[in-house]
């Protein structure tokens, strides 16, 4: 689970470097430097992660990589979206020809429109978490307090027949709300 955090933390930070980094390629290609080198700059720039990644696709474009099949690899090894988006307009210019620089500048902009979208539909979806969390914690809570405060409080109840099946249907159904109030407040932009 902590390496699983941390790549997550890693892969966030990717994405929040992302369309920085393309702002700075787009103004390297509109002075004139090629791809390899735009991408170096915009390396060197950039902290760590995004950075690092930067200047090691311009290392492999230096030594004879293609520059789209290079960005790939690296959209496939992060499994960014917006990874992919830069990858396939670099491999169509190759192909098609055009001005690289426009059409990086319109996918920063449509990259920065996602990631503000993306940061709004979080914060909606806050309040239904918190509230998720809430109301299945709760009654877990309120049963260990009562037990605390008062621990003779269940022993008439639990002699009773259907004490435990009934027990299980009460886990079944906190365990049922957890997942639901996930899957109402997981949204995939």
């Amino acid at each position: 689970m902590w390496i699983s955090g941390k790549a997550k933390k890693r892969i966030a930070a990717i994405e929040e470097q992302l369309p920085e980094a393309i702002d700075l390629i787009v103004r390297s290609l509109r002075v004139g430097h090629p791809l390899a080198a735009a991408l170096a700059m915009a390396g060197d720039e950039l902290p760590d992660p995004l950075g690092t990644e930067l200047a090691l696709i311009s290392d492999e474009i230096s030594y004879g990589r293609d520059a789209g099949e290079a960005l790939a690899d690296f959209a496939e090894r992060i499994d960014l979206q917006d990874l992919r988006f830069l990858s396939i307009a670099v491999m169509i210019q190759q192909r098609s020809g055009g001005n690289l620089a426009e059409i990086l500048d319109g996918l920063s902009k449509v990259v920065r429109a996602r990631f503000k979208l993306f940061r709004r539909v979080r914060a909606m979806t806050a309040e239904a978490k918190w509230s998720g969390i809430f109301l299945s914690g709760f009654p877990i809570g309120a049963m260990i307090m009562i037990q605390l405060l008062k621990p003779d409080y269940y022993d008439v109840a639990k002699e009773h027949p259907l004490f435990m099946p009934l027990a299980v249907v009460v886990f079944g159904f906190l365990l049922v709300n957890v997942i639901y109030m996930r899957k109402m407040t997981d949204i995939k932009i």
